[in-house]
């Protein structure tokens, strides 16, 4: 029988698929369908601290609205010690999926403050998850800042958070670093148990009819898994088994499964392939995975990973600009159309 089990974050999962964050983990009537269907972990939706901040805003101004012309009136009012905001709401879901999940829940937190980071990270903990996705997703628009600059601030991050945890921490990085490999290294040096690769940036667009500027969600497609593919490779050997490596964006398949393993991932986790398809769609990628490693004659998970790294393929620049320059070279026009000059 196919041995599928492996380790992320240094809990022991039944197999690689991961359930990563989306609407249907943080509602826990779908999330157990997620985990029914052969999820061997969830990863919550993200915390934001700028819901708090907001609710927070919001309900001093409605409590102080109109106080300036008639101050006597907020004697009507009983006094406001607590309310239930967004952080809240987030730590009742985790207590509620610790209590309904047998796998391992992993909550999300996205702040944007030092002091929201560790405060949050510390509550999350306290109500039972059992490690924390950190997501580090921002842009870099302020031209005083330098890339060292940015870096410094997120590597403060991550230190803060995990000097305030004992649960594992998983820090989800975007691509984007001027020098990838060296700044994933700066933060596995600060003893985090994991990087997921990669952060998708949802991109703004245009209403022309408007003039202004809208929300547009694009679920990922399976072009997507390259990026994370070719990182995961080159920074395994890198980082050896000192960190877990998880790959995100772009796992549709059971083959794409078997693609983030090869090049040393621990997990691969699953959003929009799951919300195009269904929960059950976790089961046909794992059904798919189990065919693909009996037809190779696969044993385990752990036989296959790593098996295409940098540091185990015959060549190891087909991940670096070796790469680009083959792909160019790769390109043909399809066979009913022919290039046709400017003036033709």
């Amino acid at each position: 029988m196919t041995d599928l089990t492996t380790r992320y974050l240094g809990l022991d999962l039944r197999s690689p698929i991961v359930a990563s964050a989306s609407p249907l983990n943080g509602e826990a009537r779908s999330a157990r369908l997620v985990e029914e269907a052969g999820a061997a972990a969830i990863v919550l939706p993200s915390l934001f601290e700028e819901e708090i901040l907001h609710e927070e805003i919001q309900l001093n101004r409605s409590l102080e609205a109109g106080s300036e012309q008639f101050a006597e009136a907020l004697d009507y009012f009983p006094a406001v010690d607590s309310f239930d905001h967004a952080g809240d709401r987030y730590l009742a879901l985790v207590e509620t999926m610790k209590q309904q999940s047998a796998v391992p829940v992993i909550a999300s937190l996205n702040a944007s403050s030092t002091g929201g980071w560790v405060k949050f990270a510390a509550q999350i903990e306290a109500a039972g998850a059992d490690a924390l996705e950190l997501n580090l997703y921002h842009l870099a628009t302020d031209p005083t800042m330098s890339a060292a600059d940015m870096e410094a601030r997120d590597l403060a991050v991550v230190h803060s958070v995990r000097a305030a945890l004992a649960i594992p921490l998983a820090v989800k990085l975007s691509p984007y670093y001027s020098a990838m490999a060296h700044f994933a290294r700066q933060v596995a040096d600060l003893e985090v148990d994991g990087l997921v690769l990669f952060n998708r940036f949802y991109q703004p667009d245009l209403d022309l009819d408007l003039l202004d500027v809208v929300n547009r969600v694009e679920l990922s497609r399976p072009w997507e898994l390259r990026l994370p593919l070719r990182w995961i490779a080159i920074l395994r050997p890198q980082l050896g088994e000192k960190v877990s490596l998880a790959a995100t964006s772009g796992v549709h398949r059971g083959t794409d499964v078997v693609k983030a393993l090869m090049v040393g991932a621990d997990v691969a986790m699953l959003t929009s392939a799951v919300l195009e398809r269904g929960p059950g769609h976790l089961r046909v990628v794992e059904q798919e995975l189990v065919a693909w490693m009996e037809e190779h004659e696969y044993d385990s998970v752990a036989q296959l990973r790593g098996c295409a790294t940098t540091a185990t393929i015959g060549d190891p620049a087909a991940y670096e600009r070796a790469n680009y320059l083959k792909t160019l070279h790769s390109w043909t026009a399809p066979p009913d159309r022919t290039p046709t000059s400017p003036s033709s």
